[in-house]
């Protein structure tokens, strides 16, 4: 019964925009949460805070770096992992060619 009042509660109609209560509406999503606006009886869109929006960006970003790295680690295997030397050496780098390449500035 509970998820039932929830429901309504936190539905709107888009009439009530029509009536000029859209800031009313955008008070009580920044005080209660998000709302599920309604036209013809079918969900139209999701009214978020920005501050809740940029919550669930960062949730969503935060699984799909942890999807991706436990994908890396599936395949991790040390037997083919490269040292720095090897990489330096593969691509004829060296302390002395570093060295004359001056200071590098980062914007």
């Amino acid at each position: 019964m509970e998820s039932v009042i929830s429901a309504i509660r936190n539905t709107i109609p888009i009439s009530l925009f029509n009536r000029g209560l859209a800031g009313k509406i955008f008070e009580d999503v920044k005080s209660s949460g998000a709302k599920v606006v309604m036209k013809n009886n079918v969900a139209e869109c999701v009214l978020l805070s920005p501050d809740e929006y940029a919550r669930i960006m960062d949730e969503l970003n935060d699984a799909r770096l942890f999807s991706l790295a436990a994908q890396r680690m599936a395949a991790y295997a040390p037997e083919k992992l490269i040292s720095q030397e090897e990489i330096d050496r593969r691509l004829d780098i060296s302390e002395e060619g570093l060295r004359g390449l001056g200071k590098v500035e980062f914007e």
